[in-house]
């Protein structure tokens, strides 16, 4: 799934809350374009953990629009230069769009 910027904005303060240094890889960031080759159009994130994107959640019925982080890669080095991909794992991470469409 790709965000808008303001959602992007909106995902980040929530991510850092519950995953400190989280970042959103630049749209026009060269690799970008390999990793949706890789696993298809999102907007991707970094953290210590690795790779992950954020996919539409099942809505509960009070809200209208979560998306629930699900991570793609880890790292395979201490100083984070590399990515090793693995099945999607879907964290507990879940955070709300709605506010910043």
């Amino acid at each position: 799934m790709k965000l808008t910027e303001a959602r992007i904005d909106h995902a980040l303060n929530q991510l850092n809350a519950q995953i400190p240094s989280t970042q959103a890889l630049p749209e026009n960031h060269p690799i970008t374009d390999q990793l949706s080759d890789v696993f298809g159009d999102h907007t991707f994130f970094f953290d210590a953990g690795g790779l992950t994107i954020i996919e539409p959640a099942k809505p509960d019925e009070e809200s209208a629009s979560l998306g629930q982080v699900i991570k793609l890669a880890s790292w395979i080095d201490d100083a984070r230069t590399k990515l090793a991909p693995h099945p999607p794992e879907y964290t507990a991470v879940v955070v709300e769009l709605d506010r910043a469409a």
